[in-house]
């Protein structure tokens, strides 16, 4: 076998389908899209659901639910979380953007202190929101709590 000896096999190589190049090709007049409707028509693509006209499935069925737009969703981080990130890092002031930049949060979210876990130190907050129970945690060992 050689470079110059190289050939597709049999019947692999095909001539491309020349349409619309007069009638005596076989393949003119309508160019082999049949007669009228939407798929002769040049620039045609099939919209997505489009059912030929009938009512698309999605706009039939009823809408249900309810996506309250005030609704204001926070990021939870228990008081075990902020003891591990101040042990860590070594911080005793904890806010959304300290949060931010050490990657514990992104940029716009919002932060509830809950109640769950232990403290070992002092810490001043400065957060969105916080319960009842991981305030009194957090005062309890000294530290303080300002609502942003």
């Amino acid at each position: 076998m050689e470079l110059n000896n190289l050939r597709p096999a049999k019947g692999s190589v095909k001539n491309k389908k020349r349409v619309a190049r007069g009638q005596g090709s076989g393949r003119g007049g309508t160019s082999t899209r049949g007669h009228k409707g939407a798929k002769s028509r040049s620039g045609y693509s099939r919209k997505l659901n489009f059912e030929g006209g009938q009512m698309p499935l999605q706009m039939r069925l009823p809408k249900r639910g309810f996506k309250n737009p005030n609704r204001e969703p926070f990021v939870p981080v228990n008081v075990s979380d902020l003891n591990a990130i101040a042990e860590k890092h070594g911080v005793s002031e904890i806010s959304t953007q300290k949060l931010y930049e050490l990657g514990y949060i992104k940029k716009n979210d919002k932060v509830k202190v809950l109640g769950d876990g232990e403290l070992n130190r002092s810490l001043t907050l400065s957060v969105n929101a916080i319960s009842a129970k991981g305030k009194e945690i957090v005062e309890s060992k000294g530290g303080s709590v300002t609502l942003i």
